[in-house]
């Protein structure tokens, strides 16, 4: 029998409606909008898109969206000023610096990043909202893993007591991943290049999570029977064919329930994000 399929977009709709229903209220409230501003830097083709999915999420949800379109030939000074003048603008609750950065300033990507108000740092990659993860404090979280993890509350998916296993130690997705599903009472292993005996250790999961960016690792013998299957890997592997890290057609053969690639974790994070800036504006204004 062939899992369950956890479509992104129907859990990406109910995020955004609860984020909706929050951005109406706040506006009832304050008499103005959440507000986000995306700094692009540059034409990066698939940048564009994802700002422009980004600027139309805001629209459809009543929040205010600035895109402040920066030259390839940018200097780290002038975007430092410029994140500078959006985190002292009263308006702007959630600021947004679009990954990767051109070449001439990529080796200044942190320093970039730790310039934005940690009040405003709708990413959650700010060291200051890493740390309050780290702790359980009050923060702002970075969107992919943490609508991975509201996605499997919307499923009624256990966490609590469960093995989790994440593969991948990024800072966007695997160590944030740890920290949330630890938080879920989960007990998490995190895997990456340098584990011995991968599959033996997956084997053990009732929750799998491939953020690894390799095309198809995860195969049918590396999953647990019945096991739930979150895949936050796109890889482009022709002009037109994305993959994710598990061999979809294969794993769901064996999973419980499995995310598709695409339209599975990629629409979450959008709909976090919007989220998230919601969020921001409303403990900006609380403070």
């Amino acid at each position: 029998m062939s899992a369950r399929i956890l479509e992104g977009k129907v859990f990406a709709q109910q995020f955004k409606e609860a984020a909706g229903k929050r951005a109406e209220a706040f506006r009832q409230k304050y008499g103005t909008a959440p507000g986000l501003a995306v700094i692009i830097v540059g034409e990066n083709p698939a940048s564009q898109v994802y700002v422009r999915n980004k600027h139309k999420s805001c629209e459809e949800l009543g929040i205010r969206s600035d895109v402040i379109r920066m030259p390839e030939h940018a200097t780290k000074e002038e975007l430092l000023a410029k994140i500078d003048e959006l985190n002292a603008d009263r308006a702007i609750h959630g600021i947004l610096v679009q990954l990767p950065l051109p070449d001439a300033i990529h080796a200044q990507e942190e320093e970039i990043l730790n310039r934005i108000d940690p009040a405003k740092d709708v990413d959650g990659f700010h060291p200051v909202n890493v740390g309050r993860l780290v702790t359980g404090s009050p923060g702002l979280v970075p969107c992919t893993p943490a609508g991975c993890i509201r996605m499997l509350e919307l499923a009624d998916i256990p966490m609590d007591g469960k093995r989790a296993v994440i593969i991948g130690r990024s800072n966007i997705v695997g160590k944030p991943m740890l920290h949330l599903l630890m938080a879920k009472h989960a007990t998490v292993t995190v895997c990456h290049s340098h584990t011995q005996n991968l599959p033996e250790i997956t084997r053990e999961a009732d929750i799998l999570v491939a953020a690894i960016g390799k095309p198809k690792f995860v195969t049918a013998d590396m999953v647990k029977p019945g096991a739930t299957v979150i895949d936050v890997g796109i890889n482009r592997i022709a002009p037109k064919k994305l993959v994710g890290d598990v061999d979809f057609e294969a794993v769901k053969e064996v999973a419980g329930a499995i995310t598709p690639v695409p339209g599975g974790v990629g629409l979450l994070t959008v709909a976090m994000l919007m989220q998230n800036v919601v969020e921001a504006a409303e403990r900006q204004m609380e403070t």
